[in-house]
């Protein structure tokens, strides 16, 4: 199993160590910095031993929000995942953090419930980082001059490499890969497997999640259903349309809620691809499709 360390930043040595122990009993090593200057030092030494950083937002000295900024402009850390916490969970600041590029805005206090579910969805986002670039390596320069294609996939394993491969025909690959896997993600387990919200989050619960897909996906209700994943080039850009055989879903509640929606450990997807990925991101029927643009 790959080793997982974590840099916890925080002036407060209580909730470092009340953080660091809660972590480190669900399985991950920790590294703690009291101060944001603390902790650029050692992410400008190190950075490649940390998968996430949990970073408190108001700081004496260099800031959670001038760290993130720190992070965010460095070509080698920009696509690490930043967890900020904070006090002040207002519709404003968790825009503002989220706009600068955190992964997850966490609301003093949180239960450790939550505290595990952010940090496992942010390892597992840095997971699927290191899986897309080392797939699109061999790729890369041939990948770039791909004009039009289109793939069909019925699994989670298919949309890895289908991402892995398509990020890498993008100007700038990691930027691309996240969101584009959670929409296709999207348009297999919500889409032709049509599990909705609540069930995903209780199987998940339940560490029961990748069982009941492999039962949907055998049950011959929904076994032939593939989702098709378009792409295409053009002067203006490149296009992505994915297409699932589901019966769609409120797309419109989802593209319109407010910065509150961002603070769920799951179902956040298709938020983050239209924030981060994606200059432009549409539904333009039911929701059994997709329409992701890159301008160039």
């Amino acid at each position: 199993m790959m080793e997982h360390t974590l840099l916890l930043v925080d002036d407060e040595p209580f909730s470092l160590e009340l953080m660091s122990e809660l972590l480190e009993s669900d399985g991950y090593r920790t590294v703690q910095a009291e101060s944001g200057e603390e902790a650029w030092s050692r992410l400008e030494a190190e950075h490649e031993r940390f998968c996430a950083v949990l970073l408190d937002k108001m700081m004496p000295g260099l800031s959670g929000m001038e760290l993130l900024a720190r992070i965010k402009e460095n070509p080698d850390m920009e696509h690490l995942p930043v967890i900020i916490q904070s006090a002040f969970g207002s519709p404003g600041s968790i825009q503002q953090g989220m706009s600068a590029g955190a992964f997850f805005f966490l609301s003093k206090p949180f239960s450790r419930d939550m505290l595990l579910a952010v940090v496992k969805a942010a390892v597992s986002h840095w997971d699927r980082q290191l899986y897309f670039r080392e797939m699109g390596l061999h790729q890369e320069g041939t990948m770039m001059l791909l004009q039009d294609a289109e793939f069909t996939l019925r699994t989670l394993q298919e949309a890895h490499a289908v991402t892995a491969l398509l990020a890498r025909a993008c100007p700038v690959p990691e930027r691309v890969a996240s969101g584009l896997y959670e929409l296709i993600a999207n348009a297999v387990e919500h889409g032709n497997l049509e599990f909705d919200f609540q069930d995903k989050q209780r199987l998940l619960a339940e560490e029961n999640w990748d069982n009941a897909l492999e039962a949907r996906l055998a049950d011959p209700a929904y076994a032939q259903r593939q989702v098709s994943v378009r792409f295409q080039r053009t002067a203006e850009g490149i296009t992505f349309t994915i297409t699932d055989q589901g019966r769609g879903f409120d797309w419109q509640a989802v593209l319109n809620a407010g910065p509150a929606a961002l603070l769920r450990p799951h179902g956040r997807g298709i938020l983050l691809a239209k924030l981060s990925s994606f200059d432009q991101l549409e539904y333009p029927g039911d929701g059994s499709q997709v329409i992701a643009r890159l301008l160039l």
